[in-house]
């Protein structure tokens, strides 16, 4: 297995190969990451790894507040995840490679990359101004069906989109541009479901394309009668969480 060695960025989500994630850069532990990946030259890849937190804070605290008034912020590259950064992260994330990363006049950074190949964690360097990790690549294997698989994933998708809409009361676009790559199709789909972190990270870390489209065909035919029975309460509302700064 290739193994490589970048900077970890911990989110409260969970990136897919092939999607696009923008970030709202303010922190300095990532500024910091970011302005080393800035000068990384144009013609190379400037990667970094995503991971979902699994018990921990995206945003570490910048100042006292409830419940204690008195307590000293956290400071570091490893504020917010404990002593151990590793076990407050899932196992497997996704490599990000930044197209765009824009310093603003304040010293933040817009940045916008997208997912390319997962990957599992392994260990975690807290010494510099930023957290970097050992990490393992993951292939993606096919297994068995994958084929029919995803056009049964699409089919049900296209029908979960429908019922979304009408709990919304608004369209959404299912035209017939949707990818026909059982890879492809099984990311897409993890990442436009409205689903938790936990049921995301599941799905990231399925062991084929074919268990993924496996899971994903259930979950689209629960969610799916979950939104035609309570169509007052469309199913953004039931993982509805606090807006990510990052």
């Amino acid at each position: 297995m290739t193994t490589v060695r970048l900077p970890l960025f911990p989110l409260n989500s969970v990136l897919f190969p092939g999607l696009v994630l923008p970030l709202n850069v303010f922190e300095e532990r990532y500024r910091a990451m970011m302005r080393t990946l800035a000068k990384t030259p144009e013609d190379e890849p400037r990667r970094f790894a995503v991971v979902a937190i699994r018990d921990g804070h995206e945003v570490a605290p910048s100042a006292p507040g409830m419940p204690d008034p008195t307590a000293v912020p956290e400071r570091g590259p490893s504020a917010g995840f404990g002593t151990d950064p590793a076990n407050a992260f899932h196992a497997v994330g996704c490599v990000a490679d930044a197209a765009t990363i824009r310093e603003r006049a304040d010293g933040t950074f817009e940045v916008l990359a997208t997912g390319t190949t997962r990957v599992r964690l392994g260990s975690v360097d807290a010494s510099g101004p930023y957290l970097t990790a050992e990490l393992e690549e993951l292939p993606e294997e096919p297994g068995d069906e994958a084929g029919a698989l995803a056009e049964g994933v699409l089919r049900q998708f296209r029908q979960y989109q429908k019922r979304l809409a009408g709990a919304r009361e608004r369209s959404l676009t299912t035209g017939g541009d949707l990818p026909d790559e059982p890879s492809v199709v099984s990311y897409l789909v993890a990442a436009a479901m409205m689903l938790d972190v936990p049921t995301k990270q599941r799905l990231l870390q399925a062991p084929d394309t074919a268990s993924r489209l496996r899971d994903e065909l259930k979950l689209l035919r629960s969610e799916t009668a979950i939104i035609r029975n309570l169509p007052s309460l469309p199913a953004s509302e039931l993982t509805r969480g606090p807006t990510s700064l990052n």
